[in-house]
């Protein structure tokens, strides 16, 4: 019963804030043309990297998600300094998250993930610009394809955000902000108070250890606001949780990987350690320059895992945030391969997290001459291709998507 309340909690804490960004972050995918954001970045100075990054922190997008869009911003004329600079500040924070950050963590802590977001973006992207030497015979510009294909009315236009906002997006971090809250309740119940006591003395071992765990493990921006706030709770510093809010959801391997193949070993390591320094060194802020009342957890948040009443509209929000989930869970079911002929060919492709990789692997298959359907199963990684079609073909469309194919 514990666990039960613990998680319940957490749920009626988020959920509004959550929904809310949903609907902001559809409204912006709609209303917004991606190559529009493509056309502003070919440069490789401070102000494309500052637009880059600005452009990047509302956009609720995860360390996978973020992949493709910013692999065809570079290819439409993105520079690689501004493709970095998206890369970093995208999935670490958006307005979903840092609705629900403020919700659970408190203003402090949400008005420094953008922050941290945009500083960290900025000096890695300035970074890969100088080190890299871009001819501008190499860039190319999108003015030429900008040309407008998703719907055009104004209801069309809301009916295609509300379907991506509490549809597909649901889909992308759903699973994540589960995993999230279900390991923030079982921290909060079961884990002793005084677990973290010989860390919460030596902030900077605590952050070395929580980047140890969460640079390579994936959760999004969303999925890690539940973590943090319960190892607060259990003893860790504010800088400590901020390192995990910072690295968890901003870098994994497959991000490291395909970076490291679209844009250069160079790029991919700048990107890396850009975020790890700046994590680290906005945590160090954190514990060391600014007032500790900034980011003390109020009673309410001190009460988690205890009994507690609940308010009418946070429990209406939680259900319907509830339902969402379940719709998006038995549509990911039916999504997944029948059995198939034959003919078909089997491609596992490395690098899919959620339904934005998915949706970006199956368009760009099904663009190869011949094929005539495509399924793709995003727990195993596995795609099924029907139709007489070259492998090759198939396998060049995956990269150009910004995934790998395992032989």
């Amino acid at each position: 019963m514990e666990l039960l309340n613990s998680l319940l909690f957490l749920l009626n804490e988020m959920s509004p804030y959550v929904l809310l960004g949903f609907l902001i972050a559809g409204l912006m995918h709609a209303f917004i043309s991606q190559r529009t954001f493509a056309r502003h970045l070919s440069g490789r100075g401070l102000g494309s990297v500052a637009k880059a990054a600005a452009i990047g922190i509302p956009l609720p997008l995860c360390s996978c998600g973020v992949l493709p869009a910013a692999i065809a911003m570079h290819r439409n004329g993105a520079s690689k300094a501004a493709s970095t600079s998206f890369l970093i500040s995208t999935p670490q924070t958006g307005v979903d998250s840092i609705a629900a950050t403020w919700s659970l963590l408190g203003p402090a802590f949400a008005l420094l993930r953008p922050l941290a977001a945009l500083a960290t973006a900025v000096l890695g992207g300035v970074a890969v610009g100088r080190s890299e030497k871009e001819s501008a015979a190499g860039i190319r510009t999108a003015e030429a394809d900008d040309r407008t294909t998703g719907p055009q009315g104004f209801f069309d236009k809301l009916l295609a955000a509300l379907r991506y906002g509490f549809v597909d997006l649901v889909g992308s971090i759903g699973g994540w902000l589960v995993a999230g809250l279900i390991i923030a309740a079982l921290i909060t119940v079961y884990v002793p108070a005084d677990f973290f006591s010989a860390l919460g003395d030596r902030p900077l071992l605590s952050m070395i250890a929580v980047l140890v765990i969460a640079v390579p493990m994936y959760v999004c921006a969303t999925g890690s606001i539940p973590i943090a706030l319960s190892l607060v709770l259990k003893g860790l510093s504010p800088g400590t949780a901020f390192v995990l809010l910072m690295a968890g959801p901003a870098a994994n391997f497959a991000s490291f990987t395909l970076i490291s193949r679209e844009m250069g070993r160079k790029a991919a390591v700048i990107y890396l350690a850009s975020i790890i320094l700046g994590a680290v060194a906005f945590g160090l802020a954190i514990d060391y320059l600014l007032p500790a009342g900034w980011f003390a957890m109020g009673p309410a948040r001190i009460a988690c895992g205890h009994a507690h009443g609940f308010s009418l509209l946070p429990s209406l929000c939680s259900a319907l945030l509830v339902a969402l989930l379940c719709a998006a869970y038995v549509g990911r079911r039916k999504g997944r391969p029948a059995k198939t002929s034959p003919a078909a060919a089997t491609y596992t492709i490395r690098g899919m997290n959620c339904a934005h990789c998915r949706a970006a692997v199956a368009a760009g298959i099904a663009s190869v001459e011949g094929v005539a359907r495509v399924d793709i199963d995003l727990a195993t990684g596995k795609a099924t291709v029907e139709g007489e079609h070259d492998a090759e073909a198939v396998v060049a469309a995956v990269r150009k998507a910004g995934f790998d194919v395992v032989a």
